[in-house]
């Protein structure tokens, strides 16, 4: 049977208002209707949409891009109010090229295998471009192991330096295995050419304690609760993100 002509209209209205937004919605006062009308303006919403899928998909996808962009749009006044702590907290290690026109940040933990899958993909990247200078953040999410691994290369950089520390940050995706414990990390350094025993021994200091606490306060203020998470120009990246992917990401911000 065919539907009224006031029917389809009505639904047809109806399913445009929600396409364009708030600003057509007071056009629409279903608290007006009696029950009767109520009921049938309900029936023919659903009707129409049963007949026109095509338009629920088309809100959908409107509704999706606007919180996308809303969300964009949030990340990019966290990152901007939080720049020097992202970029130049003076504690983190720096490794690609330290003068790179642009800087990829990256919140990781040992522990996340997304983190794994990733890190040879951001290190191609890095040595591709050539022209980014890549920071790393210890961000332990994952547990206790996760703690003691971050402790043990954050204490590297700051007992032998920039290269110790990609050597232990490096090794621990690549090559470490098994339990997380101080004994076994030392024993992984010496094997790699380093004081494991020193580093080690710097794993307690103060001012580790006081690094991984500032990241995780900088990862609050950024709303960041998973690994890998990156900033890449006033943007953070939320999750593991291919190879290809991150070059296109890289291409968009130099524009």
């Amino acid at each position: 049977m065919t539907r009224p002509a006031f029917v389809h209209r009505g639904a047809f209205a109806l399913a445009l208002a929600l396409s364009l937004g708030a600003t057509a919605a007071p056009a629409f006062d279903i608290t007006s209707m009696s029950q009767p009308e109520s009921e049938a303006f309900g029936e023919a919403v659903r009707g129409y949409l049963m007949e026109n899928p095509e338009v629920l998909m088309e809100v959908i996808a409107a509704l999706e891009a606007q919180q996308a962009e809303a969300q964009a749009s949030g990340d990019s006044a966290m990152v901007l109010a939080n720049a020097a702590d992202i970029y130049e907290d003076g504690h983190s290690w720096v490794g690609g090229n330290p003068e790179g026109s642009l800087t990829l940040v990256e919140f990781a933990d040992y522990r996340c295998g997304y983190c794994r899958k990733a890190h040879s993909e951001v290190l191609e990247l890095v040595k591709s471009d050539g022209d980014i200078r890549y920071i790393v953040k210890e961000f332990p999410i994952l547990g206790e192991e996760s703690v003691i691994a971050s402790r043990f290369a954050v204490a590297a950089l700051q007992v032998a330096g920039p290269e110790a520390y990609e050597k232990i940050h490096d090794g621990l995706y690549t090559e470490f295995r098994g339990a997380v414990t101080a004994e076994r990390l030392a024993a992984f350094a010496t094997d790699l050419g380093l004081d494991g025993k020193a580093i080690a021994a710097g794993m307690t200091a103060p001012d580790v304690a006081k690094v991984l606490n500032e990241n995780q306060l900088l990862a609050q203020r950024l709303q960041i609760q998973g690994t890998p998470t990156f900033v890449l120009g006033d943007q953070l990246l939320r999750g593991y993100v291919p190879l290809e992917g991150m070059r296109a990401m890289v291409a968009d911000v130099r524009g």
